[in-house]
């Protein structure tokens, strides 16, 4: 799934590029891609048609368009989602097309079928109106309203490994295993290392590293690292080039030179460097 750089890239191009227009035309082609809509694709056209995009919006790794009803279309990007504006090249993973009152045309593609549009009500959390669907998702790092002491307070309350905190949205949202690592090395920190073990002060430091290293992918469109991964106008991230712990397993850190090492977690693959980022050791 996109983590938060790659969800903010697609954002601002839909601000851009669909904001304030009118849809007048919505065809769902394959079932699944509204199979949250408990209604059904013929309600979720019906209820689309001549309403329009009056902004976007964000939580973590979900994407949201407003809309003049008072509603709002959450996006799931799923594994392979794209919004993609203009013509497509191939249309055989086209799940959902959209048209507007200026001529632009939206298309949802994904190959994985796993994403899928949404129509669902707004509500207030700690104010901010979010989709219904988003309510329990927590602020991420770069949202204005994000709250990082009392956000280490809750991790100093955690039992559990600090990387599995950072993946948890209801803790913080927008981290994925990407970033997760690249904060993690940066602080030198090892993600099995319990949340309650470590002090407020390097708490902060690997929320503000994380928040650093988004910020950082934001400003080169995000990391691609196949084709599934692209901007509205269908070109990928290059943040890859400048990771520094994910995907570099056998490869020199850095920072030190050690070779970097790859461990199974959570169902997923850490990487870490085991001289900069040792693992703790184990109590007897």
């Amino acid at each position: 799934m996109p983590e938060l750089p790659e969800v903010e890239v697609v954002r601002r191009g839909l601000q851009e590029h669909v904001a304030g227009k009118t849809i007048t035309a919505v065809r769902v082609h394959h079932p699944r891609a509204v199979r949250r809509h408990e209604a059904g694709p013929a309600d979720l056209t019906a209820r689309l048609l001549d309403v329009q995009v009056t902004g976007t919006g964000r939580r973590g790794k979900y994407l949201w368009l407003t809309l003049s009803d008072g509603s709002a279309l959450v996006v799931h990007l799923g594994m392979s989602g794209q919004m993609l504006l203009g013509p497509i090249a191939d249309d055989r993973h086209l799940r959902i097309a959209a048209l507007f009152d200026d001529g632009t045309a939206l298309s949802f593609v994904d190959q994985r079928t796993f994403g899928g549009w949404q129509l669902t009500d707004l509500v207030d959390v700690d104010g901010s109106a979010v989709p219904q669907p988003v309510a329990h998702i927590a602020r991420d790092p770069l949202d204005p309203r994000f709250d990082r002491d009392a956000v280490v307070t809750v991790l100093r309350r955690k039992h559990s490994e600090i990387k599995r905190q950072l993946l948890d949205q209801t803790v913080v949202s927008g981290i994925g295993n990407i970033y997760a690592d690249e904060a993690l090395w940066r602080t030198k920190l090892n993600g099995v290392r319990l949340a309650s073990s470590l002090p407020r002060a390097r708490l902060g430091e690997l929320l503000d590293a994380a928040a650093e290293v988004m910020t950082q992918a934001l400003a080169q469109g995000g990391t691609s690292f196949d084709s599934l991964y692209v901007n509205v106008n269908g070109e990928s991230g290059y943040f890859e080039r400048s990771l520094d712990a994910y995907g570099r397993e056998g490869e020199p850190c850095r920072r030190c030179g050690a070779v970097m090492h790859r461990d199974k977690f959570m169902n997923r693959s850490s990487f870490y460097c085991p001289k900069c980022q040792p693992r703790p050791r184990a109590r007897r």
